[in-house]
Order: C-alpha cells, then sequence, then structure tokens
C-alpha cells in the first residue's frame, strides 16, 4: 500500500467515524426531545384533566342545588387515568403538586360519595352539598397552583394580583354565578390567600368614613402624626438655655458679640458718671469781661 493510497483510507475512516458520531448523536437529541416533549405533554393532561373534573362537578353540583329531589346518578364517579400514568413513570416533576392534585381528587371523590348517600336516602342535601362545593373551591385553587406556578408552594410564590387569577379563571370558564348565592371567583381569591397565597390588593378592613374618621385631627391634637405644634421638651430646653448664655453668638467674620447685659451695663455706667453727684457743686463759669464794672446811670 503506497502512502496516498494510506492516507485516503485513514481520511474516508475518520470521516465515517464523524459522520457516525453524528448520526448517534442526533438520535440521543431526538430521544431527549421526545422524552422531554412527552413529560410536558403528560403534565399539561394533568392539568387538563383536572380542569374537566371540576368543570363536571360544578355542573353535577348546580343541578342538586337548583333540584334538590334529582337521583344520585347524576354524581358520576371521578376517573384519573392521566395522574395515575404520570405517577406510575415517575416523571421528574414537583411530586408536591401532584400530590396536592391527588388529594384534591380523594376530597371530591370523598365529597361526592357522601352527596350520592344523601340523595339517595331522599334527604335534603344541606350542608352534605355546602361541603362538596367547599371542595370543588379547593380543587379550582389546586388546579390554579399546579397549572399557574407549576405546584409550588404558596409562600414560594410572591406576590400576585387577584385579577390575575380572576382572569384565570375566566379563562378557563369557571362562572363567577356557577353555584347559587355565591361568587365563586371571589371564593376561590379568599381560598387562596387562606392558603398563605400573597394576593394584591389586600381585602378593605374599613369603610371610607370608619378610615377618615380614625385620622388624627391635627389642630385638636398638640403632638399630631404630621408633626406639627409639637413642644419642646422641658429637660432639652433647660439644658440648651444655659449653653446658650455661656457660649456667645458670632458674627460673620468671627468676632464675638456682645451680650445684651454686657451693653446695658455700659450705658449704665456712662450715665451714672454723667450724672451729678449729691452734695457737689459744679464750678461756676467764667463771666464774661466787663461784665463787673458795668453801672447803671443816674
Amino acid at each position: 500500500m503506497s502512502v496516498a493510497q494510506f492516507y485516503t483510507f485513514l481520511t474516508g475512516g475518520l470521516g465515517l467515524m464523524v459522520a457516525l458520531l453524528t448520526l448517534v448523536a442526533w438520535h440521543l437529541w431526538r430521544m431527549r426531545e421526545d422524552s422531554r416533549a412527552g413529560r410536558l405533554s403528560a403534565l399539561e393532561g394533568v392539568s387538563h384533566e383536572l380542569r374537566i373534573n371540576l368543570h363536571r362537578m360544578i355542573s353535577e353540583l348546580s343541578q342538586v342545588a337548583t333540584n334538590p329531589g334529582v337521583a344520585p346518578d347524576v354524581l358520576l364517579p371521578i376517573r384519573y387515568p392521566q395522574l395515575d400514568g404520570v405517577n406510575r413513570a415517575l416523571i421528574n416533576t414537583n411530586r408536591h403538586g401532584l400530590a396536592v392534585v391527588g388529594v384534591t381528587y380523594q376530597e371530591l371523590e370523598a365529597r361526592k360519595l357522601s352527596l350520592r348517600a344523601q340523595l339517595a336516602q331522599g334527604k335534603e342535601p344541606g350542608a352534605v352539598l355546602d361541603d362538596a362545593m367547599d371542595a370543588t373551591i379547593n380543587g379550582i385553587a389546586a388546579l390554579y397552583l399546579w397549572e399557574v406556578h407549576k405546584g409550588a408552594l404558596p409562600r414560594e410564590i410572591g406576590r400576585v394580583r387577584s385579577w390575575d387569577v380572576r382572569d384565570w379563571m375566566k379563562g378557563h370558564a369557571f362562572k363567577a354565578d356557577a353555584f347559587p348565592n355565591m361568587h365563586l371567583r371571589d371564593e376561590v381569591v379568599e381560598r387562596l390567600r387562606m392558603y398563605g397565597l400573597e394576593l394584591t390588593p389586600k381585602p378593605l378592613t374599613h369603610t371610607a368614613w370608619e378610615y377618615y374618621s380614625m385620622q388624627y385631627d391635627r389642630h385638636a391634637d398638640a403632638r399630631g402624626p404630621l408633626g406639627r405644634r409639637k413642644e419642646k421638651p422641658v429637660a432639652k430646653a433647660a439644658e440648651v438655655e444655659p449653653a446658650a448664655e455661656e457660649k456667645p453668638r458670632k458674627n460673620l467674620f468671627g468676632f464675638g458679640r456682645k451680650q445684651e447685659d454686657e451693653v446695658q451695663e455700659e450705658v449704665a455706667e456712662e450715665t451714672a458718671a454723667a450724672a451729678p453727684v449729691e452734695g457737689e457743686v459744679r464750678d461756676a463759669e467764667p463771666a464774661p469781661a466787663g461784665a463787673g464794672d458795668y453801672k447803671p446811670a443816674n
């Protein structure tokens, strides 16, 4: 084998090896992307499955609330194969969120069984129906945490606008008047707040009249919140005044000014020096020349 043939064989072998490695890498990348897409689809299926079950639960409870004499067959059993498949597949996801979804299904199923038994006995739903509605509200709150925040804990989410929660419910067709004598969206917002989610703005605790009546009157309170008409403490005033007397004020050029007491003492001394002393006769002024020789004519 000549040198040219050897180099040709070596170049061809290296090229074939690079092509094979590229094909293997591309195949592994495709498998990874398919697995990631399947994982995301499975997690989206969990939220979609829970949403469908909640809508059906709301529809069934609305029928029972409007017509308490319906047959128990209206309440269908709850099935969640998508959640079971995700739990069996051991997908790398937030297991805490999946546990919350599973507990939500258990609560919905238990409330529905209690309501079926109540209707089968021909009794008024009453408190059992209220418990089923409460479980539905918990389910909507759990669905929001799972779908929007990936199942994170409420304390890990941070601040959320309550109108965003309402818009999310509106987008998923959760009507505010789904249950009689209840505003469903308000109840879900309050339930999320009760779970520890920080929703803004905070609910009002006072009316406008009560709030403004709680404010201080700055004209009536000498120590009002605005800081006006505050009196100087007596102890501090007593400490400041001697210090002001000891240190003379200085003018712009740094020379000390005379205090008022010193000026008054100097004026008093000058006045005393100018005033005559008792018993002392001042020297008479000299008479003008020739004043003593004048005699009146006869």
